[in-house]
């Protein structure tokens, strides 16, 4: 279970945002400038809240006197545009998080082979990012993200760079993965028909305020 009651001022923007995201997706869902990034940078310990606390199964993240940084939160992020690394391959773009955890070769390799045989990317591994579509970097980006075996995963409109007819397609594959993972994974997007494709709930986040009343079950 992840917990979040937290409150973060940027310039004339504030953010108040309390609820609780169990195992499973969860919906972000709201106008651009509503907070979503803000709201999933502050959970991933990429920004600091004023005040308020967030806990991952039962485990303080951030309080008054508590601030894990971000390499020791065990939760993975996939940004929107997915930065991943043009100078590394697919292999080693996956393997990066394992090899800044100090995973032993072998092992990294073993668990790098795993996701790539289950996001269906084998033939990838030895090829650069830069010459993968939008749908196969989206894979590359999930991939890196879930070999860490993270204890809850944040996706920053994970879609938003695809094209319209890609993005159909990709939905259905990324709900697919998603629905097996078993961890609260917060899903940021702007668009209205890609809460039908997830199972979940959904959290509407608009102009800062997010409360427990405003989550609807899907």
């Amino acid at each position: 279970m992840l917990a979040i009651d937290v409150r973060k001022r940027l310039r004339a923007f504030e953010l108040l945002a309390s609820f609780e995201a169990p195992p499973g997706v969860t919906l972000v869902v709201g106008p651009s400038g509503a907070g979503k990034t803000t709201l999933l940078r502050l959970i991933a310990g990429l920004l600091r809240p004023d005040a308020g606390t967030i806990a991952l199964d039962g485990r303080t993240l951030t309080d008054a006197r508590t601030f894990v940084p971000p390499y020791r939160r065990d939760i993975g992020f996939v940004f929107q545009e997915y930065a991943l690394f043009p100078h590394l391959d697919v292999g080693a773009n996956i393997a990066f998080g394992l090899r800044a955890h100090g995973v032993p070769h072998g092992e990294r390799e073993r668990r790098v082979q795993r996701m790539l045989e289950r996001l269906e990317i084998g033939e990838l591994a030895r090829e650069r990012t830069s010459e993968l579509s939008g749908g196969q970097r989206q894979r590359v980006a999930v991939a890196r993200a879930l070999v860490t075996e993270p204890k809850a995963l944040m996706l920053d409109e994970p879609l938003a760079a695809l094209d319209a007819q890609t993005r159909i397609r990709v939905r259905g594959e990324l709900a697919a993965v998603l629905a097996g993972v078993g961890v609260p994974t917060l899903l940021v997007t702007h668009d209205a028909s890609d809460r039908g494709a997830f199972s979940g709930r959904t959290i509407h986040l608009d102009a800062g305020r997010a409360t427990d009343g405003q989550i609807d079950e899907c």
